[in-house]
């Protein structure tokens, strides 16, 4: 461990996100995702002689917006190249991207950390096409171990943006919540649907170590495969980890590429950067250069709804939460909803965080949940449950268990307090009489109680508790047990 101290990592990401415009990017075949292989294609995404390709003015716009809301600065001339390269996922055997002149350049996004903000600089932001996507028979769908490959060329052709970070983080944690962030983020522009699970979005990890207060970065390794968010973290710790133990062991640290198996934990050598090859790009003839008119920045700067940090910053003057609450409702778009429509039929904000902050998140994740409008519980139903708690019908302990009823069948609480007979006793005259005949069995506790000795309460509550099958009102208990004590 203290050798690790010794060195600072230092990371660069490069995202890809497929947008989700109706066609492709410079062809009118229709995007899917789990359609028929090989079903959405077309001369000009498979690549064939003398076909022509046209960009979709959707995809530009939403790739400008991405930008904009990465705080870029759009660059007002831009152009397509040609990427040359052959692999059996790509049928023209060059992929149209772009090289010198990126769409956004010079853009930020900052993270919050807790204790600190990091901001991580955005060096560019471009368009250019997916590729198609090669499926390896076997059982464990890797390439190692696989005697044949196919290719689904439905994918080819999708519009792709690229997010490339500067070399600004500086751990996994850091890496793994830029993620995160700029996932929530794109949700929010609604140009993606960021699913890592089904490959829209992407992320390769650039990554070094070098001396702390060293002024010279060491050498750096390219991560693939870091299709998940814990991945990501994992493979960047194993990474670094391994760099350090080369560097105390006297060695040296080769630039090349290496694959995260994330069975192993480990990261495995797959190439040499130092044979990788040059991509030969040049500007690709079929397409003319894009001009982007300021008029067209700002009327699709208009069309970016409040972000997650600017609606963070909100909750908490107007809803007045902690940073950290904010920070947690802001970074989801459905749960930030479902807290606002919360917030206009109970008025105890804080309360509502609670809630979906804890037990809430707590069943969803326990559930596989992954959004919270997906949820049966409506905004209404849970105000009604916590209105019913601060009315005293049920304890706090008793509305986790009707919680729990309404998670799984979406009945409003007052239907489940009914059928169940859980609403509390906070009738004084009945828990009168409860009280004397604990006071009367209990003549220790009492005198223990009466004596100063303030934990005998919590036994006498327990037992009026237990007396009345925990439907007595604890807090009315106590202020009867204190008057009839003295």
């Amino acid at each position: 461990m203290g050798e690790e101290n010794k060195y600072q990592p230092v990371i660069g990401l490069e995202t890809h996100v497929e947008l989700n415009t109706e066609t492709k990017m410079f062809c009118g075949c229709r995007l899917s995702f789990g359609d028929e292989k090989n079903t959405h294609t077309c001369p000009v995404c498979l690549g064939h002689p003398g076909s022509l390709p046209v960009v979709n003015k959707k995809a530009v716009e939403h790739a400008i917006k991405i930008a904009l809301a990465l705080n870029c600065r759009i660059n007002e001339y831009t152009i397509f190249h040609r990427k040359n390269y052959f692999y059996p996922d790509m049928p023209k055997n060059y992929q149209i991207s772009q090289y010198d002149i990126p769409l956004g350049v010079e853009g930020h996004l900052e993270i919050d950390m807790g204790s600190y903000v990091r901001r991580v600089g955005i060096t560019r932001v471009h368009m250019e096409e997916d590729t198609g996507k090669l499926l390896h028979t076997g059982s464990t769908g890797r390439i190692s171990e696989s005697e044949a490959s196919i290719v689904d060329f439905n994918r080819a052709g999708t519009p792709l943006i690229e997010v490339v970070t500067e070399p600004d983080i500086r751990s996994p944690e850091e890496a793994r919540e830029y993620m995160v962030a700029l996932r929530n983020l794109i949700l929010f522009l609604e140009v993606s649907d960021c699913s890592m699970e089904e490959g829209s979005l992407r992320c390769d990890a650039n990554v070094s170590v070098m001396e702390k207060g060293a002024a010279k970065i060491g050498t750096k390794t390219e991560i693939k495969n870091l299709n998940s968010f814990r991945f990501l973290q994992r493979g960047l710790e194993y990474e670094v980890k391994r760099q350090v133990e080369v560097l105390e062991s006297k060695g040296r640290v080769i630039q090349q590429t290496r694959h995260y198996d994330n069975r192993t934990g480990t990261t495995k050598a797959l190439r040499s950067k130092e044979e990788a090859h040059d991509y030969r790009y040049f500007p690709e003839p079929d397409l003319v250069p894009i001009y982007v008119e300021d008029k067209t920045v700002e009327e699709i700067r208009k069309t970016i709804p409040e972000l997650p940090s600017e609606k963070a910053g909100r909750f908490g003057s107007e809803y007045g939460l902690p940073a950290e609450d904010c920070v947690f409702l802001a970074g989801d778009m459905d749960m930030a909803d479902y807290f606002e429509e919360s917030c206009r039929h109970y008025d105890n904000p804080k309360n509502i965080a609670n809630w979906i902050m804890g037990d809430f998140s707590a069943l969803m994740n326990k559930n596989g949940i992954k959004t919270i409008s997906e949820s049966r519980v409506t905004p209404e139903n849970l105000c009604r449950m916590l209105k019913i708690v601060d009315e005293g019908k049920i304890s706090s302990k008793m509305a986790k268990s009707v919680f729990e009823e309404m998670f799984e069948t979406g009945r409003d609480p007052g239907s489940i307090i009914e059928s169940r007979g859980l609403e509390q006793i906070s009738d004084e005259s009945i828990l009168g009489s409860v009280v004397d005949e604990v006071i009367s069995e209990n003549p220790g506790p009492v005198a223990e109680l009466k004596g100063g000795k303030e934990k005998a309460i919590s036994f006498l509550v327990g037992k009026v508790l237990a007396k009345t099958k925990g439907k007595a009102n604890p807090q009315l208990v106590v202020e009867i047990i204190r008057k009839k004590i003295g």
